[in-house]
């Protein structure tokens, strides 16, 4: 683990260089190398981020920016190279704007997905969000993410729900995407009814797409904006069980593309426990006992005008399709209601976090794929899992469509016990080779983190190329999370 501190990072007024502080970023939850920071700043405002970002361009600092809480997942939280600084975010906690009517809300990077529900709900709205976020996650740290929405049939763009976004680049120049570009300042255009909604521009450029997942390659964002969506006034939920996957795909595909659910998503039944079961292993056996294998969750909603007449229309067509698919929705899986796995979809996981509570670990591999070769994918992984020595049935698995569902994010969850270690080399080797396997069937890593990045961007020297040459326009002198993706 690198220990050395650096003589430019410390100079930088405020840095905190205490053991336990630069221990807590050293690594996470995955299987990156540590790699002990030289210190921690935590910024209060956008000016602080800006001095910064200068300041590390002068001295040629290393930043990480962080903007979650703990516990990390993917590596890119953890420095890679020695003499870095973590840049923590997590106290810029502004909520600076919700408005109802054109179904918008801004917040700072440190503003949870809890504290920012129970903000937009007092405006009747509601966050399209992924499922089940831990607590301390940070809903801009989830967007720049570009992590999967629970309500697909509102998504109409890989990058949804992001709207605009402030930010620093690693040459220290401010900049705001989108519609936020200008003219004119947030505040004039606020008076002009400018509301930062669209994410396309400044001109013909998206922009927003260069800082989506960067891992902080790119530069800082102070805030960002979030299309929202209105609160329902009536929902019905259902559940599906199967003991295979194919008719809860179509089912899943046709809800989403007539636009008739909102939260609509699979879960195979190890997942479905995990998230439900208090106690473990027993009670998690127990109930896990309950499922079935597969099971498809939507909602069907209604709004402030004729909410009955719009769900029992609804309901009345879906009635049509699941005949003639021969599947029955009903209010409960085993010994999980629909109304139950509503309430937990709609706010974020209770502690200890949902991935943690099997096992105290976990590995997550996710990626987007098709329709059609979903199947094909799920049992390749299975195979693999089994043939390295983890039960294919411990395997969890999450099944979203995306976009209109037309992709899915496909992810496979790999619980470990982090002090067997065993079971955490086995699990290693299990996500390195699933890689190179799912991408022969047709998987697409669009966000790789750690040693993954290198095995999937190395396929493609044309990306390379051109992401170096955009880090080289906006972050000259490497300052922003070097050794990150291609970096």
């Amino acid at each position: 683990m690198a220990a050395a501190a650096s003589p430019a990072s410390v100079a930088l007024a405020g840095t905190d260089t205490t053991q336990a502080a630069l221990d807590a970023y050293a690594k996470d939850i995955s299987f990156v190398n540590p790699v002990r920071p030289a210190g921690v700043v935590r910024p209060k405002n956008a000016e602080e981020v800006q001095r910064i970002v200068e300041f590390a361009n002068r001295t040629r600092t290393p930043l990480v920016p962080v903007s979650s809480g703990p516990p990390h997942f993917r590596g890119d939280t953890v420095p890679s190279v020695g003499g870095a600084t973590i840049v923590d975010l997590s106290g810029m906690k502004r909520i600076i704007n919700v408005q109802r009517a054109n179904r918008v809300a801004m917040c700072e990077p440190g503003v949870t997905f809890g504290e920012l529900i129970a903000e937009v709900t007092k405006h009747g709205l509601r966050l399209n969000m992924p499922l089940l976020p831990r607590k301390t996650k940070s809903v801009v740290g989830s967007l720049l993410g570009r992590e999967p929405v629970v309500m697909p049939k509102y998504q109409w763009d890989i990058s949804d729900p992001l709207a605009c976004a402030g930010l620093f680049f690693g040459t220290g120049d401010e900049f705001r995407t989108g519609q936020a570009a200008g003219p004119g300042t947030i505040e004039e255009q606020w008076a002009v009814g400018g509301m930062q909604k669209a994410p396309y521009g400044p001109g013909t450029p998206s922009l927003h797409r260069l800082i989506q997942g960067a891992q902080g390659t790119m530069g800082i964002v102070t805030w960002a904006s979030m299309r929202c969506e209105l609160r329902p006034s009536l929902e019905e939920p259902f559940v599906l069980g199967a003991s295979q996957l194919e008719p809860l795909l179509e089912l899943a595909y046709w809800l989403v593309r007539l636009r008739m659910a909102n939260e609509c998503f699979i879960l195979n039944s190890t997942n479905l426990a995990a998230i439900f079961a208090q106690d473990f292993p027993n009670a998690y056996q127990n109930l896990k006992a309950t499922l079935p294998p597969w099971i498809l969750f939507y909602t069907v909603a209604g709004y402030e005008y004729l909410p009955e007449e719009r769900v029992g229309s609804q309901l009345k067509d879906i009635t049509t399709i699941t005949q003639r698919l021969g599947v029955e929705p009903v209010r409960a899986a085993g010994a999980v209601s629909a109304n139950a796995l509503l309430r937990a979809v709609q706010q974020p996981s209770e502690e200890p976090y949902w991935k943690l509570r099997p096992k105290g670990a976990c590995q997550d591999v996710f990626y987007l794929t098709m329709y059609e070769k979903l199947e094909s994918q799920v049992a390749a992984m299975s195979d693999l899992a089994e043939k390295a020595g983890y039960p294919a049935a411990n395997l969890g698995v999450y099944i979203q469509p995306v976009v209109q569902a037309t992709s899915y994010h496909c992810e496979f969850n790999l619980f470990y016990d982090p002090e067997n270690r065993q079971e955490r080399m086995r699990v290693k080797e299990i996500s390195s080779l699933a890689i190179g396997s799912l991408m022969g069937k047709g998987a697409f890593f669009s966000r790789p983190y750690g040693e993954t990045a290198g095995a999937v961007l190395n396929r493609d020297a044309a990306t390379i190329a051109v992401l170096k040459t955009f880090k080289q326009i906006f972050d000259p002198n490497q300052v922003m999370n070097p050794g990150k993706l291609c970096f």
